[in-house]
């Protein structure tokens, strides 16, 4: 593991007084941590800096060829005092499962927790501490040779950089209408749909941009060939609750593997509840919508931790699921997520990492 310099900052910003405006990735900390790729040195140099602008050449192939990784978590201050990660080993092992797809040398686990732990315990003043905040960690890796022809760099940036954030949604913990796309595709399998890439999320604008005209809050995607069977929603995996059972869309090569998403399938196992992993079509859906037999649906993810869906569209049909509020599964696996990582829940299947 190798040993980290720190520069800190000579002009440290003024911290959010009003926790409750926080927002979502609009404020950053102080500090950023950078290290360097190369082919003869591998990654090396690994520093904190204050936060500041990135100097690139305009040639720099990430901003002609999108080659480029990112991942999401978060840090949590508990009553006493404590910071904690919530499973970071979950998320550098997809990240470096993304750099393997995108052609990125992976970087070294230890390297990478390192990282996040001495980056966050520099800016362990910046954690928010009132209900539904949370410090976000946003790791990424940025193509850096300065050349227009297509082919993986030879140099990269490893930076991170921190956010105190609020709720993903301004609605907070209130269901979300979501709309079902019928015309546009996120990815098929094959591609690049599993890795968190820049790529799979400009591909989602216009949909998105559809849905909120419309009134809806996020799009829920179909598979990209027959475009029949339910995938993800752009932030956030899927979960249904359909006569008892819960549901969620199996992993197949388009659709992000979820931090959020792998926990609530353990936890709800972990509970007794029946759990499928499979495909499900939207005329399932519907059905199940029409019959009554959908009971509840949530999203998933790092963001938003726990999204109950109130409302889905689907061309001119419009769901409306159980009474339109919150489920008892969704509130319960809200309350234990957000639980264990704020320390208010006792951690008995070991996800946390105490940064000291």
């Amino acid at each position: 593991m190798q040993e980290i310099r720190i520069e800190r900052t000579t002009a440290p910003k003024a911290k959010p007084q009003d926790e409750s405006k926080l927002g979502f990735g609009k404020i950053f900390t102080d500090h950023m941590y950078v290290m360097e790729y190369n082919p003869d040195k591998g990654w090396h140099d690994p520093k904190i800096v204050p936060y500041q602008p990135i100097s690139l050449d305009p040639s720099a192939m990430v901003f002609h060829y999108g080659q480029e990784m990112f991942e999401g978590m978060k840090a949590y201050k508990t009553e006493d005092g404590r910071v904690l990660l919530f499973r970071p080993d979950k998320n550098i092992e997809r990240a470096n499962n993304s750099n393997r797809r995108l052609c990125i040398p992976e970087i070294p686990a230890d390297d990478f927790l390192n990282a996040i732990k001495t980056l966050v315990a520099v800016d362990a003043d910046w954690i928010p501490t009132a209900p539904g905040t949370a410090l976000y960690i946003r790791p990424f890796v940025i193509a850096t040779d300065p050349f227009l022809g297509v082919r993986p760099s030879d140099t990269y940036k490893f930076i991170i950089i921190l956010s105190p954030v609020g709720a993903y949604y301004e609605s907070g913990l209130d269901p979300v209408k979501i709309w079902i796309e019928d015309e546009y595709v996120r990815a098929v399998r094959g591609g690049i749909g599993e890795a968190k890439t820049g790529g799979n999320y400009v591909a989602s604008l216009a949909a998105q941009m559809k849905a909120h005209d419309e009134g809806y809050s996020q799009v829920l995607w179909l598979d990209g060939v027959e475009r029949k069977y339910i995938e993800e929603v752009g932030a956030m995996n899927i979960f249904f609750k359909i006569n008892g059972t819960v549901v969620t869309p199996k992993l197949n090569g388009s659709i992000l593997p979820g931090v959020t998403r792998a926990s609530c399938i353990d936890l709800c196992k972990h509970w007794g509840l029946p759990v499928e992993e499979r495909r499900i079509s939207v005329d399932e859906l519907v059905e199940a919508a029409r019959t009554g037999a959908l009971e509840e649906c949530w999203g998933s993810g790092t963001a938003a931790v726990i999204s109950p869906v109130g409302h889905l569209r689907f061309e001119d049909e419009v769901m409306q699921i159980s009474d339109g509020g919150i489920g008892p599964v969704s509130q319960k696996l809200y309350d234990t997520v957000t639980g264990i990582q704020t320390g208010k829940v006792e951690d008995t299947l070991g996800w946390t990492v105490e940064i000291k």
